[in-house]
């Protein structure tokens, strides 16, 4: 609290950015954790909170006659856009906001603080939720040809590198340790994916200091042995990320990559992602034309080219596609890496991964995926992700890159995918909240010495707790588009700017109602259906017992579509009457039907039939709850002889 210079403003007014005139009231509220706007309408009591850490740029432009704009921008890609009263207390929430957006040490992160209702057992029991040895152990991991090596306990081969290492069997620790010397922060190859089919493997590293002319005995042995563990290949691919001039740059700083004549039975392979330096002027260059008012159309599409962010997409998801179809299709073992091996490769290696195993593509499966080859195997989000002061040149949006790959994915596989949009979504978010401590540090070490698993709660089990939210209505897991190798198309038309996650808080520039919201409401009411129907049955079923009109329905053919059933007699009490609807979302008609005049009793024969009833002209597009006032066909003119064939049509 000591940073807070004006913990309260009152009568700032929060500006809507589609329709800058229209605008809210209300108080400013500076706390140690969240600036929160609170309006100050009558009867309205609308509030705006937003993290200090999710904070990445305060501008604060010239003072006008209604006040002082201050100009909050987002990690999450939500801009506030706030007028102050006075000057001065604009500049007083500047320099506060300022300081509470930059913490300085970790022990100032939301997470240490963040203390939701859970005692300490269950606490320790969300971080049991993830087990990246399951995940080998799917993979049929270790075996005759893979084993899990212990040469890095303690951090002392690679200290960016994880505790636990997959290398082959047949690598001995003198050449790990020897592989690692000869490679970019001790980073040696060892194993991200297994495929027990064929044997195949993704390896990652990072980039050898070969220089111009040096090699490694002990690093060609290495790859040799990774060869070996995929006996029905006789080659292996070594895939470079990197643009091929970068490469040849970094052999100037006795660096660069592999020489195919050093390294036996290998096929080199640039890629040419470009890095993150690139990587962060093309989305800010994105986000500049995403965050333009009304801008027109070819403004819109020329400055998305210029910014060639989908470009850089699309080569992200070309070099997944070249690893994925390599293990396959071809059975062969793959080796990648770029500079340091934690933001390309981690790209790279990740993509093909959903792209090769069904797993990966539902919840639980992204979610083993994004700790495995991004948490674990040492993706700096500290410094990627700007959570605490640093330098601004290390901050770069490569995370954002893959979760876009996977979206991207999405589109073209509306089936295959068990999460939905609103899942990478929230994932995104919680990167960069740092609410959780999954994403705090830049690898393993830094996590076990900060003691997070103490101290903090898991993403990943208060996702699966609320797992219900982020399922895709669509996911089928039997679907051909669900089993094995997804072949995407990358041609230029395919890809999307998404918008959902760029341009989400922009209201008004949104449908009220996702497709996806949509056909959950969909699947809601035909699960209501069903249950209604069941119900109906039993009544009839009741009805038939005690009034013996067992022979009366055998005589007469089903003919109605409507979910109502109706008895006629002397003891009407006992017909279904709308009451018996209570709860479901047929007593939203506001008309009452008639009974017929005679002794029928009408049968729901077709549920599909009756579910397309529900979705016809008369639904509410904007709740997606069907609504059947006075479309029911024994409104009316149902008086009518039910025998005749006017009657006959209203239920065909």
């Amino acid at each position: 609290m000591e940073h807070i210079r004006l913990p309260k403003v009152d009568n700032a007014r929060l500006l809507d950015r589609v329709s800058p005139r229209r605008s809210k009231v209300g108080t400013l509220y500076l706390t140690a954790t969240h600036t929160i706007f609170v309006e100050s309408e009558a009867g309205v009591r609308n509030e705006t909170w937003v993290l200090h850490s999710l904070v990445c740029r305060l501008e604060k432009q010239g003072a006008t006659d209604s006040g002082c704009p201050l100009l909050i921008h987002c990690k999450n890609f939500q801009v506030l856009r706030f007028v102050i009263p006075r000057e001065q207390e604009c500049h007083d929430v500047l320099l506060s906001l300022q300081r509470l957006s930059q913490p300085e040490s970790y022990e100032e992160l939301y997470c240490v603080t963040y203390k939701p209702n859970v005692d300490e057992e269950e606490r320790r029991q969300e971080w049991d939720f993830m087990d990246l040895k399951a995940d080998y152990s799917r993979m049929g991991l270790p075996n005759s040809l893979w084993k899990l090596s212990p040469v890095n306990q303690h951090y002392k081969v690679s200290d960016t590198y994880p505790a636990d290492l997959f290398v082959p069997e047949s690598a001995t620790p003198p050449v790990i340790v020897g592989s690692s010397k000869f490679r970019s922060r001790g980073r040696f190859p060892t194993l991200s994916y297994y495929s027990k089919e064929n044997h195949a493997a993704i390896c990652r590293s990072s980039q050898p200091l070969s220089g111009f002319s040096a090699r490694c005995l002990e690093d060609e042995q290495m790859l040799e042995a990774i060869l070996r563990s995929n006996p029905r290949s006789d080659f292996m691919y070594v895939v470079d990320t990197r643009p091929k001039l970068n490469a040849i740059a970094n052999r100037a700083a006795g660096k660069g990559y592999e020489n195919e004549d050093n390294y036996s039975n290998i096929k080199f392979q640039f890629i040419g992602i470009e890095n993150i330096h690139v990587m962060r002027n093309s989305q800010q260059k994105m986000l500049e034309v995403s965050q333009l008012h009304s801008p027109s159309m070819s403004d819109f599409l020329e400055g998305l080219e210029s910014s060639g962010w989908l470009r850089h997409i699309k080569a992200v998801l070309d070099a997944g596609i070249f690893i994925a179809k390599a293990v396959a299709e071809e059975g062969v073992s793959v080796l990648v890496h770029c500079s340091d091996g934690w933001d390309r490769t981690a790209q790279v290696c990740s993509v093909a991964c959903v792209l090769l195993d069904p797993y990966y593509r539902t919840l639980r499966g992204l979610m083993v995926l994004i700790e495995r080859d991004w948490v674990s195997f040492g993706h700096k989000f500290s410094h990627r992700c700007n959570h605490l002061v640093g330098d601004p040149k290390e901050v770069s949006p490569i995370i954002d890159q893959f979760l876009e790959c996977v979206w991207q994915l999405m589109e073209q596989f509306p089936c295959a995918f068990e999460f939905n949009e609103r899942f990478l979504i929230t994932i995104h978010s919680h990167i960069y909240s740092c609410q959780f401590g999954n994403f705090i540090g830049n690898n393993q070490r830094e996590r076990t010495d900060l003691r997070l698993l103490e101290r903090t709660h898991s993403l990943w089990s208060y996702l699966w707790t609320n797992r219900a939210v982020y399922i895709n209505p669509l996911y089928r897991a039997n679907h051909s588009q669900t089993q094995g190798l997804l072949r995407p198309s990358t041609a230029p038309y395919c890809f999307k700017f998404w918008k959902g996650l760029y341009n989400r808080f922009d209201q008004g520039m949104h449908p009220r109602q996702s497709v996806e919201d949509y056909l959950s409401a969909i699947q809601e009411e035909t699960q209501q259906l069903e249950e209604q129907l069941a119900s109906h049955k039993q009544k009839i079923a009741h009805l038939e017992k005690e009034q013996g009109w067992n022979s009366v329905t055998q005589k007469t053919a089903p003919f109605d579509n409507s979910p109502t059933a109706w008895a006629h007699g002397n003891n009407l009490n006992m017909a279904n009457t709308p009451q018996d609807y209570t709860g479901g979302f047929i007593t939203s008609s506001p008309c009452q039907p008639k009974a017929p005049d005679s002794s029928l009793i009408l049968l729901s024969q077709d549920l599909t039939k009756t579910s397309e009833f529900n979705l016809s002209n008369s639904s509410d597009q904007e709740s997606g709850i069907a609504d059947l006032s006075c479309r029911s066909p024994l409104s009316e003119d149902s008086t009518k002889d039910p025998d005749s064939d006017e009657a006959a049509n209203l239920f065909t």
